[in-house]
């Protein structure tokens, strides 16, 4: 059975490693980032509605209803406007692979809170190994890294707000329902991004909606990205735990390489290759405990 669940996330990681091409295609159409995640947060809010249950609308005390908005802000609003935002600054591959970094930074943070799920010096080295193989497949030949201190800053605030995400989320779990904690994600991310709006404006017109390059996507990272994945995440957080779930998001890049290289004709390197290989190899031992 365990087994199930690592192989949920597997998927669940390959999915999000899709949604880059997907909000590209967005981006193109004239949607803004954060235009973006409340569309597809909204769809899939609205979804779950009908399957709520009686005395699943609010928590059973006011300190886990803002343990519950932590969640909306650390793995929705905060997290997707530090990452859009730092992408106005620096260069899309520094913000590729410092994301890259949080199986590593989850794993130092758990082993730091609970040393029941401490991770040993060879988890570490085999985290590090996926690391790399990260670099080399986003930097896909091209070898040239441009610091930014605020745009690379920002990207590292988007890894510690996934981590503290991550952290909370591990603490709620036996106490509510995972699809319940999944739809307050929903609500409280987007309540706490509508504000930005006030700064930023709108931008979405009818007209975008009614193409079927949006609505398509839109449905497609509602739907599939978003309800599914973030109920499944959840479930695999709870089953895995932090530190084995999130190893999988290594194999995000990948998914993303080959999506980019099938729908927009992006090259692979061999470069890229050797660095699949690094990030298979550092997943499968970590996984293994070897």
């Amino acid at each position: 059975m365990q087994r199930f669940f690592h192989i949920l996330a597997i998927l669940t990681s390959a999915i999000w490693g899709t949604t880059f091409i997907s909000s590209k295609f967005l981006l193109l159409e004239g949607l803004s980032p954060a235009a973006i995640m409340v569309l597809r947060f909204a769809l899939a809010y609205l979804l779950m509605l009908p399957f709520v249950r009686r005395g699943e609308w609010f928590c059973r005390s006011v300190k886990d209803e803002l343990k519950m908005v932590a969640l909306g802000i650390t793995g929705g609003s905060a997290y997707f406007l530090l990452e859009n935002t730092a992408l106005l600054y620096t260069q899309a591959s520094n913000v590729a692979i410092i994301i890259a970094a949080t199986p590593l930074l989850t794993m130092l943070t758990v082993n730091l809170l609970n040393k029941g799920q401490g991770a040993s010096k060879r988890l570490y080295a085999y985290s590090l190994l996926s690391l790399v193989g990260v670099a080399m497949v986003i930097l896909n030949g091209n070898i040239i890294l441009k610091l930014n201190p605020i745009g690379d800053l920002l990207t590292f605030g988007a890894v510690v707000t996934w981590v503290i995400y991550s952290i909370i989320i591990a603490r709620l779990q036996d106490s509510y329902p995972s699809m319940m904690i999944t739809r307050k994600i929903f609500f409280y991310g987007i309540v706490t991004l509508l504000p930005y709006f006030l700064i930023e404006p709108w931008g979405v017109t009818w007209e975008m909606l009614s193409r079927p390059m949006v609505w398509g996507n839109i449905a497609y990272l509602g739907v599939l990205a978003s309800l599914v994945c973030y109920a499944a995440w959840n479930i695999v957080l709870k089953r895995l735990g932090a530190v084995d779930a999130t190893n999988y998001l290594y194999i995000n890049p990948i998914v993303a390489m080959i999506t980019a290289f099938l729908l927009l004709g992006e090259r692979i390197t061999p470069l890229a290759i050797v660095g699949t290989a690094f990030i298979l190899v550092g997943v499968y031992l970590a996984e293994r405990k070897i």
